[in-house]
């Protein structure tokens, strides 16, 4: 009896390049795939949801696209890779405007247009940097000198935060609250030393030494560093506040994870408890930091208003005398925006990571 010819499932992705379909087939002999006036024809001997059949499909595409495709079969599943003959992001796949039933979106590979582009120009910079590395010398030796400086970098951000962190968790125990007004005292020291070594972090996503954005380093750098220094360092009424502990502690707690997870990055080792700790823990740690922070500028406001610094009056004929608490609450409104853009960079980097549900899509 003849076998019945049927249609597999088809998954899809783009890139601004590049289509990417996956069949779920295993054992497959003999496919026949090609594309003809712009319709790739499938057709092959395989096991699928019914079974082994003969299982077929044609899709025709919504742009134009190179009639050559590529496919590798593996023990599950054909992946078929199609050239588009413009680099551009497409709206859907197929001409028709509903989508097949046989067809559906590959959320392994899937990315938002906005994501797509930051993967290609992560794509460029790396295929820049691997020429001016080959240009300037060995591209191994300059590899490995460059992974054993960001390796060192972490690992002193490590011991530093770990210090103030463990430092804080035993005085808390043993002194309890007590312990709240004195934390300025016994870990500032250390705190400025990790938040000003931080400012590379910064340069290093400033000249392309990390693939890092530079805005949310640039704010985080910011951020942290006004208050350690300008709400802390400079009011000593502040220093004894227990205020104090909670930014610290919020801040190490979120480090103490982060930095280990990028020197293992650097060895090209993935622990996977320490990777599910530095994408998770952000979630509730950052919103509190961010409160700490705020309750630390709003503490400060009455202080800065009665000792008047950093307040100036302006010249004559204005002669309006400007307090710096207005800074202060401009500040507060600039500090929630910061923790947006940074939650959205993480939860994007989290998504990408353990993937998300999608809205169905063409």
């Amino acid at each position: 009896m003849e076998n019945q010819v049927l249609t597999p499932h088809v998954y899809w992705a783009q890139r601004h390049r590049e289509l990417y379909l996956r069949v779920e087939l295993s054992d497959v002999q003999n496919p026949a795939i090609s594309i003809t006036e712009n319709v790739l024809h499938f057709k092959a001997q395989g096991h699928g949801a019914k079974g082994d059949n003969v299982y077929e499909f044609h899709l025709e595409f919504l742009d134009l696209v190179k009639p050559e495709p590529v496919y590798k079969l593996t023990q599950r599943q054909v992946n078929i890779t199609v050239q588009k003959k413009v680099s551009q992001w497409w709206e859907r796949l197929t001409k028709q405007e509903k989508r097949p039933l046989f067809l559906a979106p590959d959320f392994d590979r899937w990315l938002d247009e906005s994501d797509a582009e930051m993967e290609l120009r992560a794509k460029e910079e790396e295929r820049l940097n691997k020429l001016r590395l080959e240009s300037q010398g060995s591209p191994e030796t300059l590899t490995s000198l460059k992974k054993g400086y960001l390796f060192m970098y972490n690992f002193v951000q490590f011991l530093g935060f770990s210090w103030i962190f463990v430092n804080m968790t035993v005085r808390f125990f043993i002194l309890g609250k007590e312990s709240f007004y004195d934390t300025f005292h016994t870990s500032a020291d250390m705190m400025y030393f990790c938040q000003m070594l931080s400012a590379v972090e910064t340069i290093n996503a400033a000249i392309g030494v990390t693939k890092s954005p530079l805005m949310p380093c640039f704010i985080q750098l910011c951020g942290r560093n006004f208050i350690l220094f300008i709400i802390f360092g400079t009011m000593e009424e502040m220093q004894n506040k227990a205020v104090v502990f909670f930014v610290f502690y919020s801040w190490s707690a979120v480090e103490i994870f982060r930095y280990p997870f990028y020197m293992l990055s650097c060895l090209d080792m993935d622990w996977k408890v320490l990777t599910w700790l530095r994408y998770t823990l952000w979630i509730p740690l950052y919103p509190l930091g961010c409160l700490a922070e705020a309750v630390s500028v709003i503490q400060s406001i009455p202080v800065f208003n009665e000792t008047g610094r950093f307040s100036f009056t302006l010249p004559y004929p204005v002669k309006i005398k400007v307090r710096f608490s207005f800074f202060l609450q401009i500040y507060l409104i600039m500090l929630f925006l910061g923790l947006y853009i940074n939650f959205r960079h993480l939860y994007k980097q989290r998504r990408r990571r353990y993937g998300q549900k999608k809205k169905k899509v063409h």
